[in-house]
């Protein structure tokens, strides 16, 4: 059977969904929607049946892509997704609120259970709820109890679900006379919640007791805090530091390590295979395009930790709720924040983040702009720049000027990323209207299992989605640096020159590997795109660096260092720097200039320079469409700023 996962938003679902399947999880998109389905396996009578997990609404009726899922799975028995039962989830704190959608889902006439979830929390609430009141409200549908964050109440589920046919024993429906209206009826909608809610206060006298008058709860008076218009800023950006400090002090190792990891493994098969094209496309292609992709998982993973633990405490929510009015002029949505601050570490995770972002427009905004938000990936570009080309000298003998140039661009990224993200708004044409509609839950501490499983899910996606993207875009950039027309040719004639002859045996292969390099069909690509590029102030060399470091942006540095023969470790980078300030175009004048250096930072700072980003945004988007957009137009912003500030230093 299929049995479908229903509830508000903030009642605990995900945890039901979780406590019911474990780690017994698959994630993949809706049919036809990029709508993440989350689908697990529960034993109910010793038969397995898939649970599938839908977004959280608090009507039938959508107002988003997600909630048309809903509908459109519910409204029609014949959609491949219709459930034969439901497990519906209710906050049992707020039954009136809950019970408008679950009354819509019970006029359905499909078999049903509800979980009345957060049952501690209601009677810490002083709520005293009628087991039996309530099941006179909807004859037919079992009710149980659960606090899936503490793990209580999945035997009571599946013994509910045990006892529950497939097709629900007719009774007169909650709101008799009463069909699904056509979702473009907005007032036959809204007349009929008016009747339901109605309905269901009515209801709730005889169902809900108070045993003690409610004060101010304690999240409340958190909240004055938090959500205070001064206080509240300073404190979320005083979390966004401690998350990104902690990501980039503590994920350097694990990707160092897993880059050295990978850097041995292609040693030991480049020795172990037999010379040939199978060991170079195996110890040059395939294993450092593996490494390219789970070179990322620690800093995925990371971010997603905290994500995670900033939505399982409630805090996720108020940030959303005081951001939101800043972004919204720019066309995107409070939920944005998160997303845009995440790609400071990398635009992998944080486009991923988009995911809370339920409108489909400001969703699609924050995808396109967060590559502008300068990642850990353009640092070593940067650095390698400004060494170059800026003095080091202090202004008003304070601020140094290369620190303040750093700063420059990643201020620049942020800029054009409101500037674009406003021109998009403009352009990007949706008959659904945007807004916030946020519920703020109470405080509580994280449950860990689904801070796991949170972050399992975000890793497995990257690696087994994105990943298989990047390595067939790396295996395309092997083979075009590894091939060309009349590439043995080149290295022979290199082989018979006196200068290489009286080289060591390391500076030949340095100079062989920078000659093969140069003769490859990339080579040639980038010998090709030089009267393209010669504009910016950039020669053939610096053309192949651009194309190379399409795998990743940090590899314009080593693309430049095997160009240049030099060795590219820490011991020998200043010799890299020396190389290339000593660079001569054919003219006799320097390559690398205050204007030809600024131009290229200027251009990495706008480039989607990075194919694993592109393939993240492919399965986002579900389409080629955007990211070929997203590509092409920052390649021409990169191009003519680049193009610009080349001029306007020359």
């Amino acid at each position: 059977m299929k049995i479908a996962l229903l509830g508000n938003p903030n009642t605990g679902k995900s945890s039901v969904f979780n406590l019911l399947t474990g780690l017994r999880q698959q994630v993949g998109n809706f049919p036809g929607v990029t709508v993440d389905k989350r689908s697990g396996f529960i034993s109910v009578d010793e038969q397995q049946h898939e649970l599938i997990d839908f977004p959280g609404t608090y009507s039938i009726y959508p107002r988003s892509k997600d909630e048309s899922v809903v509908f459109d799975v519910l409204s029609n028995p014949t959609h491949s997704q219709h459930p034969d039962q439901i497990v519906f989830v209710a906050d049992a704190s707020n039954l009136q609120r809950n019970l408008l959608f679950f009354s819509q889902v019970y006029d359905l006439g499909i078999p049903c259970v509800l979980v009345l979830n957060m049952w501690d929390l209601a009677q810490r609430k002083g709520f005293d709820i009628s087991m039996e009141a309530l099941s006179n409200v909807f004859p037919g549908v079992p009710i149980v109890q659960s606090n899936a964050r503490i793990g209580l109440g999945k035997d009571r589920i599946l013994s509910a679900l045990s006892g529950l046919s497939t097709a629900r024993e007719e009774k007169d429906a909650f709101l008799v006379g009463h069909t699904l209206c056509e979702t473009s009826d907005v007032q036959a909608q809204k007349s009929e919640a008016e009747l339901r809610l109605k309905k269901i206060k009515e209801a709730l006298k005889h169902v809900v007791q108070m045993k003690a008058p409610s004060g101010e709860s304690t999240s409340r008076k958190i909240d004055r805090v938090l959500v205070h218009p001064i206080w509240g800023y300073v404190i979320f950006a005083f979390v966004l530091l401690t998350i990104f400090q902690f990501i980039f002090s503590f994920a350097n190792a694990p990707m160092n390590w897993i880059d050295e990891l990978f850097a041995q493994c292609s040693n030991w098969s480049s020795h172990a295979i037999q010379p040939g094209l199978l060991n170079d496309l195996v110890s040059q292609g395939i294993i450092p395009g593996i490494g390219g992709v789970v070179v990322f998982v620690p800093q995925i993973a990371m971010l997603f930790f905290f994500i995670s633990i900033l939505e399982e405490s409630g805090y996720l929510s108020r940030v959303v709720f005081i951001m939101d009015r800043l972004m919204r002029p720019f066309g995107l949505n409070g939920k944005s924040v998160v997303p845009l601050m995440s790609s400071v570490a990398c635009a992998i995770p944080g486009i991923m983040a988009t995911r809370t972002i339920s409108n489909w427009k400001e969703r699609l905004i924050t995808i396109l702009v967060a590559p502008f938000m300068s990642c850990s990936a353009r640092i070593p570009v940067y650095t390698l720049l400004i060494s170059l080309v800026i003095p080091k000298t202090y202004l008003f003998g304070i601020f140094n000027l290369q620190g303040l140039v750093l700063f420059g661009l990643y201020s620049l990224g942020i800029i054009f990323a409101l500037i674009v993200s406003f021109l998009l708004k403009l352009f990007i044409q949706q008959k659904e209207k945007g807004f916030l509609l946020l519920e703020l839950p109470d405080y509580k501490n994280p449950r860990w299992g689904n801070v796991l499983i949170n972050v399992l899910e975000k890793v497995k996606l990257f690696v087994l989605d994105a990943g298989k993207i990047i390595l067939a875009i790396s295996i395309i950039l092997w083979f075009l640096a590894s091939f060309g027309p009349n590439l043995d040719e080149a290295a022979k004639k290199l082989s018979k020159t006196t200068v290489y002859k009286e080289m060591s045996v390391e500076q030949r292969t340095q100079a062989m590997d920078a000659c093969k390099l140069s003769n490859s069909y990339i080579g040639i690509i980038g010998r090709g795109m030089e009267p393209v590029i010669a504009p910016l102030g950039y020669d053939w060399k610096i053309g192949i660096s651009l194309i190379t470091s399409f795998a990743a942006r940090e590899v314009f540095v080593g693309s430049l260092a095997t160009i240049y023969a030099v060795q590219d470790d820490g011991e020998n980078q200043h010799l890299l720097i020396d190389r290339m300030r000593t660079e001569l175009k054919p003219d006799g004048t320097p390559v690398f200039t205050l204007a030809s250096g600024v131009s290229l930072m200027v251009f990495y700072v706008f480039a989607m320079q990075c194919m694993a980003t592109l393939a993240v945004v492919k399965r986002e988007t579900n389409s080629w469409k955007w990211p070929m957009v997203q590509l092409v137009f920052m390649g021409v912003l990169a191009y003519l700023t680049a193009w610009i500030s080349f001029i306007l230093l020359s």
